[in-house]
């Protein structure tokens, strides 16, 4: 189930609320043009778990079980907050206060992905791919997709992805935690 319409006019609207990060190219010391950094990083990993128990882990609800103490969506909506198509939520990033966008949630199919404005400062998107190996193996494949909405955010957007090709094990490791699969 999609709603990529709503969600690209919301997105949009967003994005031209204020104009400095709309800006495409800026000119530096050296009057070249400076490009706002796109960065796309994939990571992979998979869980001695069957795809049933663990591609639900991969809602903004349900991650509070292992995203870790950051991980604090608060929903706008629906009310009370739960993982549907279509949820809108909040989450504190450091100085930043993001609003998140489900994009795409088929549980069942595998498929999420989500639509991220953090602060006027990055805008990115995570797609997560959840396929069964066999009964009892799952593999996971992560894609986060991040763009600087200011020149100013190219060192964040750079370093967030650096991070994000390490972030397998540790989402490995949460995910196993919260299905009880963890080795002490």
């Amino acid at each position: 189930m999609t709603t990529r319409a709503p969600i690209l006019a919301v997105v949009l609207t967003m994005m031209s609320s204020n104009s400095s990060p709309a800006q495409s190219t800026a000119t530096g010391p050296s009057h070249e043009p400076q490009e706002h950094l796109h960065v796309v990083n994939t990571f992979r990993f998979e869980v001695a778990a069957p795809m049933q128990r663990v591609a639900p882990l991969f809602a903004p609800e349900a991650e509070r079980s292992w995203a870790g103490e950051n991980w604090n969506p608060v929903f706008l909506y629906p009310q009370p907050g739960r993982d549907v198509p279509g949820a809108v939520w909040t989450v504190k990033h450091g100085p930043f206060n993001s609003v998140w966008v489900n994009t795409l949630f088929d549980v069942p199919g595998g498929r999420m992905q989500y639509v991220a404005i953090i602060g006027h400062h990055i805008a990115q998107t995570v797609d997560v791919r959840v396929s069964a190996l066999n009964p009892t193996r799952t593999s996971v494949e992560v894609t986060y997709s991040r763009t600087a909405l200011t020149l100013s955010a190219n060192a964040d957007v750079q370093s967030l992805g650096e991070r994000d090709r390490a972030s397998g094990p540790e989402w490995q490791r949460g995910i196993e935690t919260a299905l009880g699969l963890a080795k002490n």
